[in-house]
Order: structure tokens, then sequence, then C-alpha cells
């Protein structure tokens, strides 16, 4: 089916008005709603701003957090307020926005509430979420950014018959139903993707805990040497290039630097540089993530990347892929470092399975790295899996969205 012809059905030849958001709503501001004060042993729900960026879609249904704040002290939800947080760090996260179905709940400090008047507050939700760019448009600052009404308040708004609002609002319940279809796929599939997490996450610790007698600690440092590439100085990158270069911030994401051929090649001769499929750790920021080296001409950070120049006559590098997920790089239990020394990394014990019998304990290492790969694969890999299943259906629901949401507009509307 045709979800264009299908709106076209919906319409049935009914005119569509567009018009500013400021007459469909008011807009309020929520209350100051201090972390410390969300507890789970709170007397009332509550939705503190950055939850709206890390939790909720663009519907909300169920409330998460709970707080003891006074009433007289908060703002409450009325069921079908659709909720905007107004200030974030980055300015992409801003151009979100749920609807809640509950009145009572507490909302915090920089969320936007708008009070919707003859609007299905899912369907605004849903298409201010389609209207991202428009909505970046609108932010402003520099260090932090913002969102204010006055600018939200001039989003112009598709509204089906206007002049019949008992179908209008039955055309936009259609629109979201269809729309929550594929919202509700992806968070099933979210939510058993969470479970296989958990489940990957016992049987990886179950497989790298060995009963005493059965494996051989050996330190890092035995199996071999640390390894760093030779420092690069500002003036040698620039924001375009041939080499990508890796810093701390950006190890494991997309580069946003880049080194010479000629310094790589020349640096790649003379100094260290990991082999194909070594084992890179961040040495700070985020301690010990890892990336598997897969040979793509790149330079990484000397002293925050570094690895172990290993001897795979020992240890192969994927077993220490996944012991370094679980090891504790010598911090105490609720403890943190601000870096991993060299000396942190030689020190570290990794438990080698059968050390008297070199070819036995390959074959142990690799048979408990294969079952470790198909769960590794299943729980976090984009191209199969439930990552990709979640991809797909989330592309499908935008391309969908974005189809419903295509009303016919007069010229002088650019929105």
């Amino acid at each position: 089916m045709s979800e264009l012809s299908y709106l076209e059905k919906l319409l049935d030849g009914a005119e569509v008005e567009w018009v500013a958001l400021n007459k469909l709503a008011t807009f309020l501001k929520g209350k100051s709603l201090p972390k410390e004060k969300i507890t789970p042993d709170g007397n009332r729900y509550c939705i503190h701003y950055g939850e709206l960026f890390t939790h909720y879609g663009p519907i909300i249904d169920k409330v998460c957090s709970k707080t003891n704040q006074a009433i007289n002290e908060s703002i409450l939800s009325e069921k079908n307020d659709v909720l905007m947080p107004t200030s974030d760090v980055t300015p992409r996260g801003l151009a979100t926005a749920s609807c809640i179905q509950e009145s009572g709940v507490i909302l915090g400090g920089d969320i936007l509430i708008i009070r919707c008047s003859g609007v299905d507050g899912r369907y605004l939700s849903n298409f201010i979420i389609n209207n991202k760019k428009k909505i970046l448009q609108m932010v402003k600052g520099s260090t932090v950014y913002h969102l204010y009404a006055k600018d939200i308040g001039k989003l112009l708004i598709p509204i089906p018959c206007p002049n019949n609002p008992e179908k209008s609002l039955a055309i936009q319940s259609e629109i979201v139903r269809i729309l929550d279809k594929f919202t509700a796929l992806t968070a099933e599939l979210t939510a058993e993707l969470s479970m296989r997490k958990k489940q990957y996450n016992y049987y990886r610790d179950q497989l790298l805990s060995f009963k005493e007698g059965e494996v051989e600690w050996k330190a890092l440092g035995e199996i071999g040497e640390v390894r760093m590439c030779k420092r690069i100085l500002k003036s040698q990158t620039s924001s375009e290039g041939e080499i990508p270069f890796y810093k701390i911030g950006t190890f494991g994401k997309e580069p946003d630097s880049y080194i010479s051929r000629k310094l790589f090649n020349e640096f790649k001769e003379k100094y260290s540089y990991p082999k194909v499929g070594e084992v890179l750790i961040s040495a700070s920021g985020t301690i010990g993530r890892t990336v598997i080296f897969d040979g793509r001409e790149s330079y990484f950070q000397d002293s925050n990347i570094v690895w172990i120049e290993n001897n795979e006559k020992i240890v192969l590098n994927k077993y220490l892929f996944y012991f370094y997920k679980i090891a504790k790089w010598g911090i105490s239990e609720g403890g943190t470092i601000k870096r991993l020394y060299n000396d942190n990394l030689r020190k570290l014990m990794i438990p080698v399975p059968f050390p008297d019998s070199p070819e036995r304990s390959l074959v142990e290492q690799q048979k408990i790295v294969k079952l470790l790969d198909k769960f590794d694969a299943l729980t976090n890999s984009i191209t199969e899996g439930l990552p990709r299943e979640i991809e797909l259906r989330q592309k499908q629901y935008e391309y969908y969205r974005d189809l419903l949401f295509s009303f016919p507009k007069p010229e002088t509307i650019s929105n």
C-alpha cells in the first residue's frame, strides 16, 4: 500500500491549513528538578529534561523516574502536553519532542511544555521530530545551546480539515497509529537487544572465569611490549588530508584530523606501528576502550592510545580483546583513574588456559573467541543481528513519517 495515496484517501479532498504553533498552543516552562531529588522511593513520577534526549521517544506512555519534590514547587503535566528540551551542550539534542500521556507528572527545568488545543500532541511531537532541520535553525548559543518558545511558536503546523475538529483529530490519530506501529516494533527490538547484551555479558564473564589450576595468570608485560605511535604535533595536522589521525576524543569514531602521507610513511617506517589484529587501548578519557586495528592506513595519538605488541603463539589478540572488556586496569571497586600508565598495563594479569600445552591453549582460546564473536555479532554488529534490524526499522519509520507529513503546501509556505 502506498502511504502517500493513503494520506490522500485519508484527506479525501479536505482542506489543509498551515497554522503557527503559537496559535494552537500555550507555552509553559518546567521548574528546577535537581538530579539528587530523583529517587526510586519517590511518591510522584517526574521527568528530568536530560531524559528527553536519552530515554523517551515521540510518545511517553510510561514515566521511569520518581521524586519527593513538593507539588507546590513544581509544574505538573497534563495529558497531551508536548515536551521539548530547551538547553544542551550540542544543538542536535534540542530537535526532539515527546507527547506525555499522563497528567500530574512533575516536569523539571529546561523543559518547554507545549499545551495543545485542538491538536493531538502525539501528532505534533512526530511532526516536530520530522522537522529537525527547521528546529535546528532556531537554536541559539555557542557553548550552551538554547531553544526558545518565541521561536518554536513560529513553526507552521499542517491541520487537516480545520473546519471539522472531530474529523481533523481522527486524521491526526490515524497518522499517529501508523507511525506508532514502527516505533513499537523498534522499542521491542531495542528491549530484546538490551536483554541479549546482558546475556552476552554474563556468558562472556563465565567464559573468561577459570577455576584455580585450569590456567596460569600471566602479566601482560610477559606477553608483549607496550607500544605507541610517535608524537604528532598539532602543527603537523590539518582538518583534511589523506591519513586519518585519531586522538583520544575520536578514537573508535570518525576522525577530525589528518596528517600527510609523507609524514605517515616516515613515522611508520621509523617508529612503532600496530600490526593488523593488534588491540588498541585508550589510556585516558574512558579508560580501556578497545579497537582491533584493521590495517587501514591511519595514525594514533601517542600515550593516549597504546597497544601490546603481542606474540600470538601464547595469547590470541582476539582473546585479549575480550578479556580487556572485563579487565579492572588496577582500579579499586568504585574507584576511577585519569590515565592508564604503561606500568598499569604491564601488570594486568591475563588467564592463559593450559599453559603447559601452547597448542591446546590456543585451541581453547579460539573456542572462547568463536562463542563470544557470535554473541558480539548479535548485540553489536551494525551489518547483522539486532542492531542492523533496529537501524532498518528506524529508517522505515522515518521514511513513512516523511510521507505521512507530506501535506500540500501553499506556495507562500516554506516550512
